[in-house]
């Protein structure tokens, strides 16, 4: 007589041992100070998800290859070396810039430790960051730039959106998270009867705020939306402060910006490579071409170091270059 399915001789019969699945993984005890340090980030330094998201894709790999034991034996310059000679081995081989942001976060993460108390010197301090190939940023002419913002001329309620939205962005120099970050507080002065703010406060890397003032072009566009078009985008979602609104009612995000400008440059028939951080550059650019000084650019663009704004100095010198090359009748 044969068993029946499921006696004692069947797998998972009586006499079966059952299985147990393993412990989880005890976090080592440099992955918990690293728990530790995004922690700080996002609430001491006010860094945002996205941010601390990168922080963390940089350091855990290299936290894993360390393994178990404590910073001071681990967390070396020869340790912190030889990850970065690993990454450079690759193939295929990581940029310049991201082996640079991956040492940047390294840096960051073993001074903290020793702010902590739990490392006595800093190991990163003397490993040699990777070579970054200067890159100067790259500015939208005049008439460019006119040409972008008469691409989103129409009285439909998304393209009035648009045209507040890229006006907005030129005449402030807003990174364009800055600008879909806006609130309706956030637009600043106007007058009695109604009118568009003279100026707006932007929430810059680490919720740092300024106040810049907004011309009368920008205004008026962000007048004519405020009035006849976001109260059409609203009725489609629920309430929301947000200042830009999307065809649904919410807020407008960092993508669907990037694709409203990268529309219009196609409507406009714009050929050049354009970047989120376009109308950025040629904010700063047409002031200084125009006499503004570099200390109110810095202002202005929200930058910690005046270092940061000098790169824009340089565009405008190769074009002052250039124009003197041309037109000067011994300049060759």
């Amino acid at each position: 007589m044969t068993d029946a399915p499921g006696g004692a001789d069947a797998p998972g019969g009586a006499d079966a041992v059952p299985e147990t699945a393993a412990p989880p993984r005890r976090p080592t005890a440099l992955e918990r100070q690293l728990e530790r340090y995004l922690r700080h980030l996002t609430i001491e330094r006010g860094r945002s998800p996205h941010t601390v998201a990168a922080y963390r894709r940089d350091l855990a790999p290299f936290l894993a290859e360390l393994g178990e034991g404590s910073a001071t034996e681990l967390l070396t310059a020869s340790a912190i070396s030889a990850h970065s000679l690993r990454l450079r081995e690759r193939v295929p081989q990581p940029a310049a810039s991201s082996l640079a942001r991956i040492l940047s976060s390294i840096r960051g993460f073993a001074r903290f430790l020793v702010d902590e108390g739990l490392l006595d010197d800093d190991p990163a301090r003397d490993v040699p960051a990777p070579k970054l190939p200067s890159r100067l940023p790259k500015a939208l002419s005049y008439d460019q730039v006119e040409r972008l913002l008469a691409a989103t001329e129409g009285e439909d309620p998304v393209r009035m959106r648009d045209r507040a939205l890229l006006e907005l962005l030129y005449a402030t120099g807003a990174r364009v998270s800055e600008a879909v970050g806006l609130d309706l507080d956030d637009l600043l002065g106007g007058d009695p009867d109604g009118g568009a703010a003279d100026a707006v406060r932007l929430f810059g890397k680490g919720g740092k705020q300024r106040l810049v003032p907004v011309g009368s072009m920008a205004r008026a566009a962000i007048e004519a939306y405020l009035v006849r078009a976001r109260p059409e985008l609203a009725r489609q979602g629920a309430a929301t402060p947000a200042l830009f609104l999307g065809a649904r009612g919410a807020r407008v995000s960092r993508q669907s910006a990037w694709l409203i400008i990268r529309a219009a440059a196609e409507r406009a028939e714009l050929d050049v490579d354009l970047s989120p951080h376009s109308l950025r550059h040629s904010f700063a650019t047409h002031l200084l071409e125009r006499g503004a000084d570099v200390r109110v650019v810095q202002e202005l663009l929200g930058h910690a170091n005046v270092a940061t704004t000098q790169i824009y100095t340089m565009v405008t010198a190769d074009t002052l270059r250039e124009a003197y090359l041309v037109a000067h009748p011994r300049a060759r």
